[in-house]
């Protein structure tokens, strides 16, 4: 595939600037067209029912902050991206709660870029599952950019590819070729094969790199146990590839499951200090 639309979420906080940066230059690389987006988060609905039912408090006062705010987001986002080349540049104004218009836009495009939630800053009206509510329901290729990143960051030149056999880790790794061609090097690292059964074959990751091979690429596998946390395990061998980039399905096995016992994508997006190229 091709990255010719590729949308952003942008806010007041600090973080968003990495992301802006992230999403511009990516788009400059493929030529794609970016949308910055800011959301006040207050469904139509909702604004609708304040108006006919006395019992809800008025909307239209914080409705006029949180334009304002969303406004003064998306003016950062347009001055940053005409700074920085990108010749096809849209900003959206959405009354919607943030998950939910994420979701519905990104349908719309190749690529979304989020940020991941940042637990000791939190902003005031994003849910803590902000990311895996867009994983799970946007149906396309999320790129979360952790809140530790710094502005200028540089990603794509060092990927790790998280192998686990499952259909969300295959989508994820075709919709990131057109990304990992342009890298200097390419991982794939595959967690636990042995307790997965047949799933890999005699060669753990060898399918996947003759499939890959066929696009131009070369990689490195590596097989490796992760001792019980195959998130935590991805992220030490990302670690010691030098990995500016993960490339990972999310929720290879459902979502309660992994709430109930704990998984690679609760781990990886809770503690990654890199990037996260990510499908469900």
């Amino acid at each position: 595939m091709e990255y010719k639309t590729i949308l952003v979420h942008v806010d007041e906080s600090a973080q968003a600037a990495v992301r802006i940066d992230a999403a511009a230059r990516l788009a400059i690389e493929h030529s794609a067209h970016l949308i910055g987006t800011a959301l006040t988060n207050l469904p139509p609905r909702l604004l609708a029912l304040s108006g006919l039912d006395p019992s809800l408090p008025p909307m239209q006062a914080p409705l006029v902050e949180l334009r304002r705010l969303a406004d003064s987001a998306l003016d950062a986002f347009e001055q940053r991206a005409a700074a920085l080349g990108v010749l096809s540049v849209e900003r959206r104004r959405l009354e919607e709660e943030i998950g939910l218009g994420m979701s519905l836009q990104a349908r719309y495009c190749d690529l979304v870029v989020i940020g991941q939630h940042n637990a000791a800053h939190p902003m005031p009206g994003i849910r803590a599952d902000f990311p895996e509510y867009v994983l799970l329901n946007s149906a396309k290729p999320v790129l979360v950019v952790p809140a530790t990143a710094s502005q200028g960051l540089l990603l794509g030149q060092r990927i790790v590819v998280g192998w686990n056999g499952s259909a969300p880790a295959s989508r994820a790794i075709a919709s990131a070729i057109p990304l990992m061609q342009r890298a200097r090097q390419v991982d794939i690292v595959v967690v636990d094969a042995r307790a997965q059964g047949d799933l890999h074959g005699a060669m753990p990751g060898a399918d996947l790199a003759l499939y890959l091979a066929r696009h131009g690429l070369r990689v490195n596998v590596r097989d490796i146990d992760s001792h019980i946390d195959p998130g935590r395990a991805l992220l030490a061998a990302a670690g010691e590839a030098g990995a500016d980039l993960i490339v990972m399905g999310a929720y290879g096995r459902s979502r309660f499951r992994e709430v109930l016992l704990g998984g690679a994508t609760r781990t990886v997006l809770r503690s990654s200090t890199l990037p996260l190229w990510m499908m469900h």
